[in-house]
């Protein structure tokens, strides 16, 4: 997409958002060697759509097919998506998030992001570090626990999400996923939640 007057620096800064997976934050684009003034040129010309503020996307790219997930991606760097989020990623719950469930190390300031709306839970240790995958999702790098840490987060916070939530997870990973006995009860030792889980896995695997 080329405009005139504009063409050389809007191509040199497009051939970065392409590169980079076609959606950034404003601190990335600054790194990136894209002047403030062509980044605001480009939305306000429409070669640019704001996803959230300051997250920024290329207006011909084809549709985000996980926009919340992609904004808190880009927005949220040290942020883990967890629980209910991670659930319905993993397609191992039937729950519909209304927030997107963040886990960040304890401490961190919660994210001031006005959309989407977001849930954050503060984890410590070898719960925030261990059990996280890396996902490409519509070319941003994004952070997702795995389904067995997810499920054992889900006993931990059973008074927030539900025990039956916990227990449908453990249903439906058993259906839709390679069952990984070990890695459950590793993580349930990390969440201690392992006299609890226990039960439940023997009666469903």
């Amino acid at each position: 997409m080329t405009f005139k007057g504009c063409g050389s620096r809007f191509d040199r800064a497009s051939a970065v958002f392409k590169n980079r997976g076609g959606v950034l934050h404003t601190a990335q684009v600054l790194r990136s060697g894209i002047h403030p003034g062509t980044l605001y040129a480009m939305r306000d010309s429409g070669a640019l759509e704001v996803v959230s503020r300051g997250v920024y996307r290329l207006a011909d790219s084809p549709p985000l097919g996980n926009p919340d997930l992609v904004t808190i991606a880009a927005r949220v760097p040290g942020g883990v998506i967890c629980l209910i989020s991670a659930l319905s990623f993993h397609e191992i719950t039937t729950q519909i998030p209304h927030e997107v469930h963040i886990a960040l190390p304890r401490g961190a300031e919660k994210p001031r992001i006005d959309h989407p709306p977001i849930k954050t839970y503060q984890f410590t240790g070898k719960a925030y570090m261990e059990g996280v995958e890396t996902h490409k999702l519509d070319g941003v790098i994004t952070h997702i626990y795995s389904p067995e840490k997810t499920i054992a987060d889900c006993f931990k916070f059973r008074n927030r999400v539900g025990i039956d939530t916990a227990v449908e997870a453990i249903r439906f990973y058993r259906e839709r996923k390679p069952v990984k006995v070990e890695d459950l009860l590793h993580y349930a030792a990390i969440c201690r939640v392992t006299k609890i889980i226990r039960p439940y896995l023997e009666a469903l695997l």
